[in-house]
């Protein structure tokens, strides 16, 4: 089973909201859509589930086209952020409903319940209704009937972003064993780029309503093409600035220098973007090669056992993140440094090119 995209689009009242779009999503692992509110995750998934109208393209199914078909025929299950669950029915009967509305025999049903149930850890509670369930049990009601169902695809649409953190971390760890070996192609869509590193398999970048990379989940965390991806694939946001390249020395417009190394060193002389990651600009100095810049601390914050600190250098905002609790006092400067080595330098146009 595969879901491919071929220039697929969304267009509503004259408002484009998928550009164009050509993706090949496979089974075996989970297929992420990562983006921030609003870059176009939901509206890629109801295309592909057929909640709403293809303005161009197709959409393919194990080759089969869909893109005419109703979401009934395309046999896929759908997981939201919220719990969708029928109140007025029992735990078993919502994981069954969409086996009786199939005609399935009673003892294939009750045994497919089961099992999900099973799976999920909600057989004790077959017979509840979902207002006596927690937050986090109604979720895995909601999950199980998608398991039981036994569609072609699956698509959750950031279904863990109204747990609290613990249940978050809980089913974030058990989803890719529940989906695996089913034969389903599993979409995943969510803001979080840590969400998408745990779960690995390939991930879609997106913004404003177009796929700015497609491939390995880890490969784009190490190589994104674009400045844009890099944004997209970076929490805290990456930090970047505008630099001059001279010989094999690189010049910030705050005076900042550095020796290039590496391909870098090799790029033609001119002007670039380079960026870096939160937690690769330290309050510590961590080798003797790293770069110190200067910023007026702006605000800090502490998290379990990191340390943030956004500061102004310049009229650049960056941030750094670091382990430990670090003593960062609001309006004074503080030194930092950059791990040069982990830079990446983008061209004018955007593009990766060191």
């Amino acid at each position: 089973m595969t879901i491919e995209l071929k220039d697929a689009s969304k267009v509503v009242r004259g408002v484009t909201h998928i550009k164009p779009t050509s993706l090949v999503m496979r089974p075996g692992h989970f297929n992420v859509l990562l983006g921030q509110t609003g870059a176009g995750k939901t509206s890629l998934i109801k295309l592909m589930a057929g909640l709403d109208p293809i303005a161009s393209g197709q959409i393919l199914f194990d080759g089969e086209d869909v893109t005419k078909l109703t979401t009934q025929k395309r046999n896929i299950s759908l997981v939201h952020q919220f719990f969708v669950n029928y109140p007025h029915m029992t735990v078993f009967e919502n994981i069954a409903s969409p086996l009786r509305v199939a005609g399935m025999a009673k003892s294939e049903i009750e045994s497919r319940v089961q099992e999900a149930a099973d799976i999920l850890q909600l057989g004790p509670m077959l017979k509840r209704r979902p207002q006596e369930l927690s937050g986090g049990q109604q979720q895995r009601c909601a999950l199980a009937r998608a398991i039981a169902k036994e569609s072609r695809a699956v698509f959750l649409d950031e279904p863990l972003a109204n747990l609290d953190y613990k249940l978050r971390e809980e089913l974030r760890e058990q989803l890719p064993e529940l989906f695996a070996g089913r034969g389903a192609v599993v979409v995943y869509a969510t803001s979080e780029p840590e969400e998408a590193l745990l779960l690995g398999g390939e991930t879609a970048l997106m913004d404003d309503g177009v796929v700015t990379q497609f491939g390995p989940t880890a490969e784009i965390y190490r190589h994104p093409a674009t400045l844009t991806a890099a944004r997209v694939f970076s929490d805290p946001p990456i930090n970047s600035a505008g630099m001059t390249k001279s010989g094999s020395e690189a010049r910030l417009d705050t005076g900042v220098r550095w020796t290039l190394e590496g391909p870098a060193a090799d790029l033609p002389d001119g002007p670039y973007t380079v960026a870096i990651r939160p937690h690769h600009v330290m309050p510590l100095a961590m080798t003797s090669n790293d770069v110190a810049i200067d910023g007026t601390v702006q605000v800090t914050e502490l998290s379990g056992s990191e340390s943030s600190a956004h500061f102004q250098m310049g009229d650049h905002g960056w941030v750094s993140l670091a382990h430990g609790v670090h003593p960062y006092k609001v309006g004074e400067t503080h030194r930092f440094y950059m791990d040069a080595s982990k830079a990446f330098y983008f061209g004018s146009d955007g593009r990766l090119v060191a």
